[in-house]
């Protein structure tokens, strides 16, 4: 499987954050290096914002006005059915490798507790439970948890996922903890990148797994996201995507890194038109997810 690993970074990111070497270290790892972080997203990076809450109230409003299509593989929400074989391949290889399971196996996930952040109306929360995984779906948009719950009561194999319309902010005061945090596509729809990560870690056991994918801050991804798929091919609706607040790669590690995760592998998603499908790469300018591990500090 194409990826990108980062085996130094845990051991050197406490010096090199100090002396300002992390943006070089990770020149040979990210694409598009030379790019400089914004000051909007600096400041997210920072998580120097009065609001504690992740929440985007405009975003949550654009996802609920579409709750009702998310099990429409032709309507809105086209893309992620199509790009979720591949998330899943690489969550499954990550997973597995780290928590020593054989992916072989129809149900690798046995004996491991998965919260899915952001999980909209189910689409990966049921895949991660026929893979035997004890599975907790939240979501901030009521309507996508109602979707979610009467979809997996259609199969037993998925009427056991605990779906609940709640903010991960809300499960760190409950002090809940999972083996792996995954949050697919949502961190570039809330409103403090720092702040949500922070909560991500925290719902993360020590030593546990944290997956976040999400879009780079690229002139292609600007050509991809929003040009093509919300103008041109109308495969979202226009306004879904706000290319300030996509996250490169760099920007992700850091924050994340800052949050006690360190990140360890790391893909591109690239879509072959002529096929329709979306493939693993080392390509990392458009889509990308990160894989890391909770430390303690």
């Amino acid at each position: 499987m194409p990826r990108l690993c980062f085996p130094a970074l845990g051991t050197i990111a406490a010096m090199a954050l100090r002396r300002g070497q992390v943006r070089q270290n990770l020149r040979r790892y990210l694409f598009n290096p030379s790019r400089s972080i914004s000051s909007s997203a600096a400041y997210n990076i920072e998580g120097k914002n009065d609001n504690k809450s992740s929440k985007n109230e405009l975003e949550l409003a654009k996802f609920a006005a579409m709750s009702d299509t998310w099990w429409d593989s032709e309507g809105p929400f086209k893309p992620l059915h199509a790009m979720n074989p591949t998330r899943l391949a690489f969550i499954r290889s990550t997973l597995c490798r780290h928590f020593r399971k054989d992916p072989q196996r129809p149900r690798p996930f046995e004996g491991l507790s998965i919260i899915d952040v952001g999980c909209g109306g189910g689409i990966l929360s049921e895949p991660l439970a026929r893979m035997g995984a004890t599975v907790t779906g939240v979501d901030a948009v009521e309507k996508n948890v109602k979707i979610a719950r009467l979809h997996a009561d259609l199969d037993p194999m998925t009427s056991t996922i605990e779906y609940h319309c709640t903010t991960a902010e809300k499960l760190v005061e409950e002090q809940k903890k999972f083996d792996a945090v995954i949050s697919l596509e949502v961190i570039e729809h809330v409103a403090n990148p720092a702040e949500f990560c922070q909560s991500l870690s925290a719902l993360t056991i020590s030593g546990g797994a944290t997956v976040v994918s999400t879009v780079n801050r690229s002139m292609r991804s600007y050509a991809a996201t929003i040009v093509v798929a919300e103008y041109l091919l109308h495969w979202l609706p226009k306004g879904t995507h706000q290319w300030s607040s996509f996250l490169t790669p760099e920007e992700l590690v850091l924050i994340l890194q800052r949050a006690s995760v360190n990140v360890k592998e790391m893909a591109g998603f690239v879509y072959n038109p002529l096929t329709g499908r979306w493939l693993l790469s080392d390509d990392i300018s458009v889509n990308f997810i990160a894989f890391g591990t909770k430390f303690d500090q």
